[in-house]
C-alpha cells in the first residue's frame, strides 16, 4: 500500500481529501503544521501533498526544501489558493511534480495522485540507457557519470527519459506538458522552459536544442 502524506491546515478539507484517498486505497498521514510535517520526514512516504500556506511559521516551500535534502525523487504535489505562474514556477524550481489551485475537486486530486504514483512506482524490468558519458537506469531512476550520481527531481528524470526514448524528435511545449505533467495540467507552458533549463544545468553534455517558437529536440 502506498502512503500519502497530506499537509493541509484547513481541517475540514484535510479530512475530505483523506477520505477520498483512503477510498482509492492509500494510507494517509495528515498534518496541519509545517513543523510537524518536517519532523515526519524520513518515514516511509511515497507522495507528499503540500499546501503552501500553513498554520504556523513554516510554509509548504520550507517543507519541500527539507524533503529534498533527504530525497530528490519522492513526488510532491503543491496546493494553493494562489493561482500565480510565479508560485507554480517556484514550486517546480524546488522540485514539485504538480500544482493544483484551490478550490479543486477531491476526485481530481486523487486522479493526479494516481497518475504520479503509477508513473513513478510502476513495475519495470532492468533497463539502462547510455548517452554520451551518462548512464541512465530506468528501474532505479538514477543518472550517473563516472559512477557519480546526479540528483534529478521526478519531473527532470521523466523529461530526460522522454527525450532519450525519442532522440532527434522535435517536441512542442504542449506535447511535453502532456507527456510529463499529464493532459489534465492547466497552466503556463513556461514551466517547460524552466524544466529544460534545469536539466541543461545538471546535464551539460546533453545536446538539447531549442526549436524557436515550437519546443525542443535532443540530438
Amino acid at each position: 500500500m502506498y502512503t500519502v502524506c497530506l499537509v493541509e491546515d484547513e481541517i475540514d478539507l484535510s479530512n475530505l481529501i483523506k477520505t477520498y484517498l483512503e477510498k482509492a486505497g492509500y494510507q494517509v498521514v495528515c498534518f496541519t503544521k509545517g513543523n510537524d510535517a518536517i519532523q515526519y520526514i524520513g518515514n516511509k512516504v511515497h507522495l507528499w501533498i503540500l499546501d503552501i500556506m500553513l498554520g504556523d511559521d513554516v510554509n509548504g516551500y520550507d517543507v519541500i526544501k527539507a524533503i529534498r535534502e533527504q530525497d530528490e525523487n519522492i513526488p510532491v504535489i503543491f496546493t494553493s489558493a494562489r493561482d500565480q505562474d510565479l508560485d507554480k514556477i517556484l514550486g517546480l524550481e524546488l522540485g514539485s511534480d504538480d500544482y493544483i489551485t484551490k478550490p479543486y475537486s477531491s476526485k481530481e486530486l486523487v486522479l493526479r495522485v494516481n497518475k504520479i504514483i503509477k508513473r513513478v512506482y510502476k513495475d519495470a524490468t532492468n533497463n539502462v540507457i547510455n548517452y554520451d558519458e551518462y548512464n541512465v537506469d530506468l528501474t532505479r531512476r538514477t543518472v550517473k557519470i563516472a559512477e557519480k550520481e546526479i540528483k534529478l527531481t521526478t519531473l527532470e528524470f521523466d523529461l530526460l527519459v522522454l527525450f532519450l526514448n525519442h532522440k532527434d524528435k522535435c517536441f512542442s511545449r504542449e506535447e511535453i506538458l502532456d507527456a510529463v505533467w499529464g493532459n489534465d495540467y492547466f497552466g503556463s507552458d513556461r514551466v517547460v522552459d524552466d524544466l529544460v533549463r534545469r536539466i541543461r544545468k545538471k546535464l551539460p553534455k546533453l545536446q538539447l536544442s531549442a526549436i524557436y517558437g515550437y519546443g525542443y529536440r535532443l540530438s
